[in-house]
């Protein structure tokens, strides 16, 4: 443990310093690596132990840059947000989400192409009620994963702010809901020993990295610190992308076969306990099935279940989804014959 908390300590320094030049993204650098070490359930705890930390480290050596007009329209819409978030953490895998925001982080690579006259473009302040928007979407987001970072750096980056009003501002806006999470993980139980000291390692790296940066920022222009910024964005979004794919696919069981059968393609995908078949056949024809219990049945078709099953020694039952249209399929089977029933 005590190598991977020095390793860990390292990276963070690492990650915090791109994060200050990219204007954020140390959270979505870090949750692959905790992924490694930790349980995902614990991840947004460690995570937010250092990036409360690095938010007031941050604000500490940026206060003049702080835009205040955003602050007073995110946090107050960002609170009950991550409110909500971080009480369906106890419902809802982090996992899954992780894997849509490196959907949306992908999502930017247009913008690794625009020219600086392109660019200028589109920097512009955006109404009041996108802030509030952006601030409760970004509260969400933080209460489930622990990270808000990138994912919303696009928001600031198109405000048209300076590299530095970028750094303070984000900071302001997120200090609060970092407390919030705090307390609510806390009270929630979702946290180890082990989760508290690598958040502490990541704590004093986001320090270190704070009061260290504002040496290399000036080396950077607005418009490379841009760029960087997006490049950051699609490359944290392809790492979280693998790192959480693979993590779902271990824990629960993902496994895809594909059969060819004459002019017909089947694909069965294996997620926990369901399958789910995908055929595809040249003439066009595309459906999904999946298998289902006979209380599923609509009451007409549970009758005709009950009257099948005496004279088989297994019926297997999948609903099948079309456009347009559903219908149930019975497969019955009696000394190693199958014998297969269709019914809208």
């Amino acid at each position: 443990m005590v190598f991977n908390i020095f390793i860990l300590f390292l990276g963070a320094i690492l990650a915090f310093w791109i994060s200050a030049i990219c204007g954020g993204g140390a959270s979505l650098i870090l949750i692959p690596i905790l992924n490694l070490i930790i349980p995902t359930s614990v991840v947004p705890f460690s995570l937010t132990i250092g990036t409360f930390t690095s938010s007031a480290s941050r604000i500490a050596a940026f206060r003049k840059s702080v835009h205040w007009k955003i602050f007073f329209w995110f946090v107050p819409f960002s609170i009950p947000a991550v409110l909500l978030g971080a009480f369906l953490i106890k419902y809802i895998d982090p996992i899954y989400l992780q894997l849509i925001v490196a959907v949306l982080l992908i999502a930017n690579v247009p913008q690794l192409f625009l020219t600086k006259k392109e660019q200028n473009k589109e920097e512009k302040p955006s109404p009041k009620y996108i802030l509030a928007i952006v601030g409760f979407l970004a509260g969400f987001v933080s209460g489930i994963t622990g990270a808000i970072g990138l994912l919303f750096n696009r928001f600031y980056l198109k405000y048209g702010l300076t590299k530095e009003e970028i750094i303070a501002t984000r900071a302001a806006n997120e200090i609060i809901l970092h407390l919030i999470k705090l307390v609510i993980y806390i009270i929630l139980g979702l946290y180890s020993k082990n989760a508290l000291l690598l958040g502490l390692a990541i704590a004093l790296a986001s320090i270190v990295s704070s009061y260290t940066v504002k040496y290399i920022l000036p080396f950077f222009s607005d418009f490379i610190f841009r760029k960087v910024g997006y490049a950051a964005m699609v490359v944290s979004g392809i790492t979280l992308f693998y790192t959480s794919s693979q993590k779902i696919i271990n824990q629960d069981n993902v496994h895809i076969s594909t059969i060819e059968k004459g002019d017909e393609n089947q694909t069965t995908l294996k997620w926990r306990n369901s399958d789910f078949v995908l055929e595809y056949s040249l003439d066009g024809e595309f459906e999904v099935e999946r298998p289902i219990h006979p209380n599923e049945l609509p009451e007409n078709l549970l009758k005709k279940y009950n009257e099948l099953l005496p004279n088989y020694d297994k019926v297997h039952i999948e609903k099948v989804f079309k456009i347009g249209e559903d219908s149930y399929e019975f497969y019955c089977y009696k000394s190693n014959k199958l014998t297969k029933l269709k019914f809208d």
